[in-house]
């Protein structure tokens, strides 16, 4: 199961009081979607779950679904400050695809 781990962990905060949490496997940010609220579920939400589910099948890779899953944390406002930033070499291409 360790091609299910991502390269890099994914770090949500939650805000100020509230530890930063590290999401670093596909299994681990599959639990964080199981628990988001209902009534916020929207596309983005859909598009990490759905990527993180490929990967667990095996069809697509770890770090696809974390791309996806950093994406919903980015948009949904809960990418810590320190990953908000594109990482060396991810062109500001690759940041924006999600929301397309």
């Amino acid at each position: 199961m360790d091609y299910l781990h991502f390269f890099s962990p994914v770090r949500i905060s939650r805000g100020q009081g509230h530890p930063v949490e590290e999401v670093d496997s596909v299994a681990e940010a599959m639990v964080f979607l199981r628990k988001w609220p209902t009534g916020r579920r929207g596309p983005v939400y859909q598009c990490a779950l759905n990527c993180c589910s490929a990967a667990l099948s095996g069809q697509m890779s770890a770090e696809e679904a974390r791309k996806a899953f950093t994406g919903f944390a980015r948009i949904t406002r809960l990418l810590d400050d320190d990953m908000a930033l594109p990482v060396a070499g991810e062109s500001m291409a690759s940041v924006y695809a999600l929301r397309r």
